[in-house]
């Protein structure tokens, strides 16, 4: 027994004199406004979490099955229900095994027409606005997860240390580490036989690749580019990719840019804003830093 818990002993005798350090205690010093930008970052990362809504359609099946109760009475209670349909869920279609299957074939167009997502103008807007929403926390999440590596190999640890005691170093480093992730929407066709005896589904991920394409069919339908509203590009990655390159990743307000700053988090923000009616042309889009953006709010920043 001792000989099992000697070793665990041993390894916190040596990390709390890792963490005692004259060089680690330097190290962290010396990294402090870095480690500081990240917390930023994190705190930042989260009020993105936190005001988006993360969805967009939702299915009428079941819509109220609430209003009625439901039980099994089957003499051979134990070959049944080994499947139940989600009847409540908003983002779960229930329907026959044709359906799923052909939603599988062609995703988007069978999102759009069980989940209520019409080809209209507004809801465009609204899917280019989720997309927008996406990209900016999932940059956010990536562009953490990069400044903690960054951090790590700043101190370089003995092994051990990561092994055990990685939530503790960065604990210790000063980091405050964010257990955000991307909430990407989950849309899902299912099919439950009456016995409950089978079961497929189709499941859908509004993610980056998802939305463009659900913004590209939209459009299509659409033609909106017979219309005032209409004069303006399709806000996909593709687009704020291009505004970037063109920006030569470089913030349009305080012109730092990835050269001078590796880490840097960039984003792409209407110049006037939408709330204002401000178009996504590429004329009207700029790429800031996130401290500018976040400052900006409905401000209008000029280059």
């Amino acid at each position: 027994m001792a000989a099992a818990v000697l070793p665990g002993i041993i390894r916190d005798v040596r990390k709390n004199k890792y963490f005692a350090s004259e060089e680690f205690q330097q190290k962290k010093s010396e990294i402090a406004s870095f480690v500081a930008e990240h917390n930023e970052i994190a705190a930042y990362t989260s009020e993105i979490r936190s005001r988006g809504t993360f969805a967009l359609g939702i299915s009428s099946t079941g819509s109220q099955s609430h209003l009625a109760a439901f039980e099994n009475t089957s003499t051979h209670n134990y070959r049944r229900d080994r499947n139940v349909a989600q009847y409540t869920a908003s983002n779960v279609h229930n329907c026959s095994l044709q359906v799923v299957r052909s939603a599988k074939a062609d995703p988007i167009k069978y999102l759009m027409k069980y989940f209520n997502i019409k080809a209209e103008e507004p809801r465009l807007a609204e899917v280019e606005a989720l997309g927008s929403e996406l990209a900016q926390l999932e940059n956010a999440v990536i562009n953490l997860k990069q400044r903690e590596k960054s951090i790590t190999k700043s101190f370089v640890p003995p092994a051990f240390i990561l092994e055990y005691y990685a939530e503790e170093f960065m604990q210790h480093a000063g980091v405050k580490l964010s257990p955000i992730s991307v909430p990407y929407p989950t849309y899902k066709f299912e099919y439950v036989s009456a016995g409950g005896n089978s079961s497929q589904k189709t499941t859908i991920k509004l993610d980056t690749r998802t939305i463009d394409a659900v913004s590209e069919r939209l459009s299509e339908k659409i033609k909106f580019k017979r219309s005032a509203a209409g004069q303006r590009a399709l806000m996909t990655a593709r687009l704020r990719n291009f505004i970037k390159d063109r920006d030569n990743h470089t913030c349009q307000n305080c012109s730092i840019s990835l050269t001078k700053e590796p880490h840097l988090l960039l984003e792409v923000d209407h110049i006037v804003p939408v709330s204002k009616g401000g178009l996504s042309t590429i004329e009207n889009l700029q790429t800031l830093c996130w401290k500018c953006n976040r400052t900006k709010s409905n401000k209008m920043v000029f280059r």
